[in-house]
């Protein structure tokens, strides 16, 4: 029995209305929703989550900050550009938002992290004590890892930082994120296995994680409502791939549980 409540590290809120950016790449066929993800929630025992900004509507965070603000259960990342506002991330602070959301896919110009304009970004995030969480395939990754390193920020990695389907494990950018783990300052998701190469590929990715990480910088999540597979995926499902990846019961309550509890909810 678990003595931490369990935390969902990823997932996404939206309604089918809301307005999308030009390069949105999924239209969602239902409404994500804070009442309907928390109605979720109890039913699997899952105490507190943390909303992962959807790449889809850009800069239109206002739905995600409603929910955190309405939900103490929750917290929340949003998406800034990089001359985003002190004041007004400090407000976002005040309700219930720990980070900002950058993408490396999906997007016509990915950003450079090491550019002056997104190192003050960074200074502001660290200052806030948030982290950066980044979805970008492994070979964007040694970019990524230098220049929050050079901000000294937090840096939460998204979906086993997805490597090279070709070179799985050894990939560059998986190795050098597995360096960045044990320097101390980087975070790695273990979620959406479903969007893996295939479920062994994601069990390899997971035990390569564990060889470095243990359970002190691997948090897991959902990725509900699935974007792109909402008739293909369960909550249930999500929730059983954890046990798959992580057999040992006591590493599964850091993942689960302290970890996120530590890096999200500590305040």
């Amino acid at each position: 029995m678990t003595t931490h409540p369990i935390i969902d590290s990823h997932f996404h809120l939206y309604t089918t209305d809301m307005p999308r950016v030009a390069s949105a790449w999924h239209q969602p066929p239902f409404d994500a929703t804070p009442e309907g993800f928390l109605k979720i929630m109890d039913t699997h025992g899952v105490t507190f989550g943390v909303i992962a900004a959807a790449s889809m509507y850009g800069e239109y965070n206002d739905y995600t900050i409603r929910a955190t603000r309405k939900h103490k259960r929750l917290r929340g990342t949003v998406i800034l550009a990089p001359d985003a506002d002190f004041y007004r991330m400090e407000r976002m602070k005040e309700d219930g938002i720990v980070g900002i959301r950058i993408f490396y896919r999906h997007v016509a110009s990915p950003p450079d992290l090491r550019s002056a304009e997104y190192q003050r970004l960074l200074r502001r995030v660290r200052d806030l004590d948030w982290h950066v969480h980044v979805l970008a395939e492994s070979h964007d990754l040694p970019a990524v890892i230098e220049g929050t390193e050079a901000a000294g920020v937090k840096l939460v990695i998204d979906h086993f930082g997805r490597p090279d389907p070709h070179q799985g494990v050894n990939a560059p950018g998986f190795k050098a994120m597995l360096a960045a783990v044990e320097r101390g300052n980087t975070w790695v998701k273990i979620s959406a296995g479903y969007r893996m190469p295939s479920a062994q590929a994601a069990r390899d990715y997971a035990a390569a994680l564990l060889n470095v990480a243990g359970g002190e910088r691997l948090v897991w999540g959902s990725d509900w409502p699935f974007a792109a597979f909402e008739d293909r995926v369960t909550y249930a499902d999500a929730i059983a791939t954890l046990a798959d990846w992580v057999q040992d019961e006591r590493v599964r309550q850091q993942i689960a549980g302290e970890t996120p509890l530590r890096l999200y909810f500590s305040d």
